[in-house]
């Protein structure tokens, strides 16, 4: 996200910042409250026959006492680990949230269908849709085009220009390939409606044109796409 003015922006991990402190900061109090709960702690009466500095808590260890007094008694903590565990609970799904990992379900789970995950799949492409066009148009390309015009210099390519025709930028990121899975899908919806229609609208499609188009979209290699069959005579 970026506002009018500023020069960087904050990620999602910027605006869920202060979440995650404060989820680090309940797990050092957890941990610190198991700490107490394990090694506990103990006071005694100051009667002249303890010394503290000589006691150790270890199994099998005899601590001498006066007669009548109490000795090391333990102090009973109000610990409320069930309190600590839905706080930490519900920032780290605040955070999974932020951070758009809860999108979509764990894998082994039986009751999601495969048409739910296409759905919810789409969804989140649409949410990081906005993201994405920023960081191609403002970082990608600036960063390709001066790798590509330091390459023409040193002459390590050939000289070509950039100019998307001769030369054209295409990029291949997992969430471009989800688009043009997209456009794979409508195109083939397309042409089972224009099945469905008869033969007299089939035979309109130009299916040498639709097989290119699926053989880019899908990022087929160049010595896979189909060749123009010749139509001259043997012999010429």
């Amino acid at each position: 996200m970026k506002s009018p003015g500023e020069i960087y922006g904050r990620s999602p991990v910027m605006k869920t910042l202060p979440d995650i402190k404060t989820a680090n900061k309940v797990v050092e109090l957890i941990l610190k409250n198991a700490s107490i709960s394990v090694t506990g702690i103990w006071q005694a009466e100051d009667d002249g026959v303890l010394n503290i500095a000589n006691v150790e808590l270890i199994p099998g260890a005899i601590i001498p006492k006066a007669v009548g007094s109490k000795g090391l008694t333990p102090l009973e903590m109000p610990a409320r680990f069930d309190v600590s565990q839905l706080v930490l609970q519900d920032l780290r799904n605040r955070i999974r949230h932020a951070l758009l990992v809860d999108r979509l379900p764990q894998i082994g789970n039986g009751k999601t269908t495969a048409t739910e995950i296409s759905i919810r799949s789409d969804e989140m492409t649409l949410l990081l849709g906005a993201t994405f066009g920023r960081l191609q148009v403002e970082l990608l390309n600036p960063l390709i085009q001066r790798a590509y015009s330091i390459l023409r210099q040193r002459g390590a390519i050939p000289d070509l220009p950039l100019d998307g025709r001769i030369v054209a930028i295409d990029h291949r990121s997992p969430l471009a390939r989800s688009q043009s899975s997209r456009n794979v899908q409508n195109a083939l919806g397309w042409v089972q409606a224009a099945n469905s229609l008869g033969p007299e609208i089939s035979s309109q499609i130009d299916r040498p044109a639709l097989m290119n188009y699926l053989t880019e979209m899908l990022g087929v290699p160049e010595f896979l796409k189909p060749q123009p069959t010749s139509t001259k005579p043997l012999g010429e």
